[in-house]
């Protein structure tokens, strides 16, 4: 991941602005350790910082056309530019950096290019011929940017909040899948699946060509210059991700330059069980398997570095996002700068714990899409900027565009979890996979239920920061927490203490507004926590909210608090988001 920063239409040209807007970039500068660029024409700056991982020699942003009248910066990674190079013959590029197509494209289609990209990105560019500008983000929101506004008129883009609240006087998450044009003044969306629109789609279950889509998404995530490796917790997800990558690694032009053995990372509380699912799953694989640990306390004392690099107060993304920012660090110490990691399966295939309520396939389906349009503001988020605060590049082959189409495209009642069937959550991708001759995963792992967490995951990481929080906000304090946060009032001490956290870091209304707020059941929608009557009494993001249905449900079992059991999810907190192990 690269952070970049654009301002345009900046009313001060003078050396204490580029200073100013210099200083600003180097805010980013964790997401881009190796290299800063500036282009600057009259009152328009782009600014980049760079994280090397195609091209580390010579791909050095801002990018530029032929004679450098189109500039460019770009925070992602284009897996088809190969594809698209060939359709630009007559061009001349100076580089191999994956992202110099963006320049040239335009140069060739004009503004109506961005769908021809495959690949997670953010971008400014500017075309300096008639100081027109162009900003697009992609897909699902994979990369982050946010857009602000000058009270001189200015239009501001930055990877991060941090880059733009103190000087924009309004800004706001740029949306997924939209692109905004300085000709106009407006975002339209380019991005239009059919999917998108919730209609329920007809097409049967396919099983080989859901793999074979899936197989191609990890394959082209395999593009990288530099060394890299795979999140696996010892769930479905990152273990179909790592399993699929080793196979295809041996003829990847990575293995000539890194070797075939693909390294896994793994972070828990020590004696967690899932540290031990994961080392099983790295042992059949293979890998070169990594553990980290961390306790409770080092987790708590993180909390306030999470907040300001994740920029958010969602109690579930902070949750999460703690092991993962800690477990990035121990990665790239190890000099690792890009990982493959499993976001977006659940929302794709309704694997979140809740969906055992929905009522049929048209709300199942619907909540999916949903769930998968808001994946920018969470998951995405989380996997993004929790890695990124160390320089390190997360890629999520779950969200490829073309799988997605195609498995948004089947029969969402293949997706409804029927145990008469014998169809458990996320049955659909476990059966691609489940290949007797070739087998991708032991089939007691690829049917995987969630250990009972007395003898599983454990609470103690939870638990442990609502004991903090509980410390830390009394009861008066929450009892007037309508007053102090009117908007997105807290309604939990664990939830007051991180938008105190927040709102020091990010003081402007504006900021608070880019976090979503509303009802929630074990990471639900607001509108699915009507799929259980029962649920509305009891909302809370963790599992353990969804009674009846979590094998640890908050009114079924005491709550273990040991802290030997832990964590070990290395893309997502596992008691947050499902019944199996994810």
């Amino acid at each position: 991941m690269c952070g970049i920063l654009a301002v345009l239409g900046i009313a001060d040209n003078s050396q204490a602005k580029r200073s100013r807007i210099i200083e600003l970039s180097r805010r980013l500068r964790h997401r881009g350790p190796d290299w800063s660029g500036l282009h600057c024409h009259e009152d328009c700056y782009l600014a980049h910082q760079r994280l090397a991982i195609v091209d580390p020699a010579s791909g050095d942003q801002p990018l530029y056309n032929e004679d450098k009248t189109v500039a460019v910066t770009v925070n992602g990674e284009i897996y088809n530019h190969r594809e698209l190079r060939e359709k630009l013959k007559s061009h001349q590029f100076r580089t191999g950096s994956d992202c110099e197509v963006i320049a040239h494209l335009y140069e060739e289609y004009g503004e109506e290019f961005v769908d021809m990209l495959d690949g997670m990105f953010s971008f400014v560019l500017l075309d300096t011929r008639d100081k027109s500008f162009i900003a697009a983000r992609d897909a699902i929101g994979i990369t982050p940017l946010y857009i602000g506004w000058g009270l001189d008129g200015s239009v501001w883009f930055a990877s991060e909040m941090k880059a733009l609240s103190d000087d924009c006087e309004r800004f706001m998450s740029f949306l997924p899948g939209h692109i905004y044009s300085s000709k106009t003044g407006e975002l339209k969306r380019w991005y239009n699946p059919p999917w998108y629109s919730e209609h329920i789609p007809s097409a049967p279950y396919d099983s080989l060509v859901l793999r074979k889509a899936f197989e191609k998404a990890v394959v082209k995530r395999l593009m990288t210059d530099v060394p890299f490796g795979v999140l696996l917790s010892g769930g479905l997800d990152s273990s179909l991700v790592a399993s699929v990558a080793s196979r295809y690694m041996k003829d990847s032009k990575a293995a000539f330059q890194w070797g075939s053995q693909l390294h896994s990372f793994c972070i828990g509380l020590k004696g967690s069980p899932d540290l031990k699912a994961a080392r099983e799953v790295a042992d059949y694989l293979g890998t070169r398997h990594h553990e980290f640990y961390f306790t409770v306390q080092e987790g708590i004392d993180a909390i306030e570095e999470v907040i300001y690099h994740i920029e958010t107060y969602d109690v579930t993304t902070i949750r999460a996002s703690t092991p993962m920012f800690l477990m990035s660090r121990k990665i790239k110490s190890l000099g690792v700068k890009m990982v493959l990691s499993g976001e977006g399966s659940d929302e794709i295939f309704g694997g979140y714990l809740y969906f055992h309520k929905a009522p049929n396939k048209e709300e199942l389906h619907q909540e999916t899409c949903s769930k998968i349009k808001a994946l920018h503001l969470y998951d995405c988020l989380r996997a993004n900027k929790s890695t990124s605060a160390w320089g390190v590049e997360a890629r999520v082959p779950f969200l490829d565009k073309e799988f997605i189409n195609v498995a948004m495209s089947i029969d969402p009642e293949w997706k409804m979890i029927r145990p008469d069937l014998g169809r458990i959550e996320k049955w659909v991708l476990r059966n691609a996979f489940d290949d007797e001759l070739n087998p991708y995963l032991p089939k007691h792992i690829l049917y995987r239920q969630k250990e009972q967490f007395s003898d599983g995951v454990g609470y103690s990481w939870i638990d442990g920061l609502k004991d903090h929080a509980n410390r830390q906000v009394t009861d008066a304090m929450l009892a007037n927490a309508s007053f102090v946060y009117p908007e997105n009032t807290p309604t939990t001490k664990e939830g007051y203490y991180y938008r105190t956290i927040f709102e020091r870091f990010f003081p402007k209304n504006a900021a608070r507004s880019t976090v979503p707020g509303g009802p929630s059941v074990a990471c639900s929608t607001a509108k699915a926590v009507e799929w259980d009557a029962a649920w509305s009494n009891n909302l809370d993001p963790s599992g353990r909210a969804a009674l009846g249905v979590h094998v640890s449900a908050y009114e079924e079992t005491k709550e273990a608090k040991d802290d030997s059991s832990g964590y070990a999810s290395s893309q997502k907190l596992q008691v947050e988001k499902n019944v199996v192990i994810v």
